[in-house]
C-alpha cells in the first residue's frame, strides 16, 4: 500500500487508514484481531482510535494485539484526547490536565510507551494555548511523536497551527482530521485551504459517508446494519435522507460501469482528493476490509471524478491547484 507524508512532517501514513470507532460494540476482539492482521499484512500502518471509542475498548483491543505480537514498529497509532464518555454522556474537556490524563490512560490501554500521532479530538472551552501547551509537554517528554487536531473548522485549524508555528520549539501540527466524503464536502470550504497553507496533511474520516455510500441502504435499512442499531442510527440518519439519493445513485452507476463496488468508488474519490494524506474507513468484518483493500492498485479516471464532483456539490477548486494528492500529502 502506498504511503504519503503527513503534511510537511516526516511521518508517513498509509493512504488507507483503519478506523476503530465501532470496536467494543459492533466489532469484538476476534474480528478486531483479524482486521488488524489483514490490514498490516496489506501494507497499512495508520490505526485511528480514541478514548471515546467503545469507552476505551478500541484502544484496549489494539494494545492486546500488540502484546500478542502485532509489530508495534510497523504501526502509526493515532489516538485523541479531549472528548470522552463519562457516565453515558459525551464530555468535551480540552484543559491541560484533562487531555494529559487522557493520554496517560490511552498509553496504558494501548500498552505502548508512545503515541505516533496525538490529536485534540474537538475544539473545547479551554484556551487553545493551554490545550496546545499540553501537546508540547507530551512531545517533549517523548510520549507523543507527532500532533494534530480533529474536527476543527477552518479558523480553528488555522489558529492552532499559527500558534504552534509562532515560537521555535513548539510542536508543529502535522495534520487535521475531519469528516470528508462525497456526502460531506464542507471541508473544502475552509479546512482544506487552512491545511494546505499550514502544510498539514488531511486525514479524512468516514470516507464512505458513514456507510451510506456503500449502497446498502438504497432499498431500506438491512437487518444487522449500523443504521438498524440504536447506538449508531443517529450516525447514519443525516445521510439516509432524500437529498443524498442522487449522490448515492451516481456512485452506484459509476461502480457498475467500472466493474467496482460503490464502496470502492467512494473510497477512491476521497483517497486521491487534493490534500488528503489518508482516508479512514471502519470495516466491521474481514470481508468488508478485503473489498476496500482491493482499491490499492486502482484509481478513478478524471471524467468520473469530475462527474462525481458535479453531482455532489460542484467542482473541487483545489484540483486545479496541484491535482490529486501527491506522495507528500497534496503539498
Amino acid at each position: 500500500m502506498e504511503q504519503r507524508s503527513l503534511g510537511a512532517s516526516g511521518l508517513h501514513v498509509s493512504t488507507l487508514g483503519l478506523g476503530t470507532m465501532a470496536w467494543g460494540r459492533d466489532v469484538e476482539w476476534s474480528a478486531a484481531r483479524e482486521l488488524l492482521g489483514t490490514f498490516v499484512d496489506a501494507g497499512g500502518n495508520l490505526i485511528d482510535t480514541a478514548p471515546a471509542y467503545g469507552g476505551g475498548a478500541a484502544e484496549e483491543m489494539i494494545g492486546k494485539a500488540i502484546s500478542a505480537g502485532l509489530p508495534r514498529d510497523h504501526l502509526v497509532i493515532a489516538t485523541k484526547a479531549g472528548f470522552v464518555i463519562r457516565d453515558g454522556a459525551r464530555v468535551i474537556d480540552t484543559s491541560r490536565s484533562a487531555i494529559l490524563r487522557d493520554l496517560e490512560q490511552s498509553l496504558r490501554r494501548l500498552r505502548t510507551d508512545h503515541v505516533d500521532l496525538w490529536q485534540v479530538h474537538a475544539w473545547g472551552d479551554a484556551p487553545i494555548e493551554e490545550t496546545l501547551s499540553a501537546i508540547d509537554s507530551a512531545v517533549n517528554r517523548g510520549l507523543v511523536r507527532y500532533a494534530g487536531v480533529s474536527n476543527f473548522v477552518g479558523w480553528q485549524t488555522a489558529t492552532a497551527a499559527t500558534w504552534q508555528a509562532a515560537v521555535p520549539g513548539r510542536a508543529v501540527l502535522a495534520s487535521v482530521q475531519v469528516e470528508y466524503s462525497l456526502l460531506a464536502r464542507r471541508a473544502e470550504v475552509e479546512v482544506v485551504g487552512a491545511a494546505r497553507h499550514h502544510r498539514m496533511g488531511l486525514i479524512a474520516w468516514s470516507a464512505l459517508g458513514r456507510g451510506a455510500l456503500t449502497g446498502k441502504y438504497r432499498g431500506g435499512i438491512p437487518r444487522g446494519s449500523r443504521a438498524s442499531k440504536d447506538h449508531f442510527a443517529w450516525f447514519l440518519e443525516p445521510y439516509l435522507q432524500p437529498r443524498s439519493k442522487a449522490v448515492v445513485d451516481a456512485v452506484a452507476t459509476a461502480a457498475e460501469g467500472l466493474g467496482l463496488t460503490p464502496a470502492q468508488v467512494a473510497l477512491l474519490w476521497v483517497r486521491d482528493a487534493p490534500q488528503v494524506a489518508s482516508a479512514l474507513v471502519g470495516p466491521r468484518t474481514p470481508e468488508q476490509l478485503g473489498e476496500l483493500l482491493e482499491t490499492t492498485t486502482k484509481e478513478l479516471v478524471a471524467p468520473i471524478v469530475s462527474a462525481l464532483d458535479d453531482v455532489s456539490g460542484g467542482p473541487n477548486a483545489y484540483r486545479s491547484k496541484g491535482g490529486a494528492a501527491s506522495p507528500v500529502g497534496g503539498l
